[in-house]
């Protein structure tokens, strides 16, 4: 499965999965199809699949928010045959919805099953989509909407500090080669923000030279590995000694609500 960044609106990213005709021939589908996860808006993913020559065959949404579903209705009307999957608790919310996934279901798309997780929190319905690895050595692929950036999290619109912080863990248990492929390009800005933090953290440190670099080039920074995530992240640090200290807090939801507030407004 090809998992394809499209960019949209202003830091948006789009994520067309495709899996190409010759492998599916291989398989005895004569079929070239694609899945679109949080479609921005319809533009972009229309060209691609034009491109590819491909029919779309899903949507999957991670939660309502327009910047994630503003493409639902005319990739629908493009693509009648669709289905659209996004959270049980969104029903009513994200256009076009057709399947109402909860924690622990599963997705298929061509070859491949997604996990969904449930992850309250930045909106009370948000779902991540999971794809462990096929083999062993090659890497799972996480979509995560706005519950987890690089280097950050999603405010809290919907949810409280303790669901994310429970939403955060069910993610941070995931594998560290987990390829992140989160929502929008918020990454160096959230790194500024960690090193004022956590200042010492020397993988932090060097992640943020990496990122900077990137930036300067005009290059993405998504996807990000979980196993960084895991060491640099003050989202997913919050009962670390070092983030603690920082914010003055022992109890870890106390730690998690004071680090998001900082960032508020930072």
């Amino acid at each position: 499965m090809q998992v394809i960044r499209l960019e949209a609106l202003s830091d948006n990213y789009i994520f067309l999965l495709h899996v190409d005709a010759e492998r599916l021939v291989g398989r005895h589908r004569q079929q070239n199809i694609a899945a679109v996860v949080d479609p921005a808006e319809p533009q972009p993913v229309l060209k691609k699949l034009a491109e590819l020559k491909a029919d779309l065959v899903a949507i999957f949404n991670t939660h309502h928010h327009n910047d994630h579903v503003g493409g639902n209705k005319r990739l629908m009307e493009q693509f009648p045959q669709l289905i659209v999957y996004g959270g049980a608790e969104d029903r009513g919310r994200i256009p076009g919805q057709q399947v109402f996934l909860q924690q622990g279901d599963r997705v298929q798309f061509a070859d491949r099953i997604a996990e969904v997780i449930f992850v309250p929190g930045h909106t009370r319905a948000h779902i991540v989509y999971y794809f462990p690895p096929e083999k062993s050595g090659e890497t799972g692929e996480l979509f995560c909407g706005d519950t987890l950036f690089s280097g950050g999290c999603g405010k809290l619109f919907e949810g409280t500090p303790t669901q994310m912080v429970d939403s955060l863990s069910k993610i941070r248990s995931l594998p560290d080669d987990t390829r992140v492929w989160c929502a929008h390009e918020y990454t160096l800005k959230n790194l500024k923000f960690a090193l004022s933090l956590d200042s010492n953290n020397t993988d932090l440190q060097k992640y943020f030279d990496q990122v900077q670099a990137y930036r300067n080039r005009g290059e993405a920074t998504i996807p990000s590995l979980l196993g960084v995530e895991k060491r640099t992240n003050p989202f997913l640090r919050w009962d670390h000694p070092s983030l603690q200290s920082a914010v003055n807090k022992s109890d870890a939801v106390q730690s998690f609500a004071r680090i998001r507030e900082m960032r508020d407004n930072f």
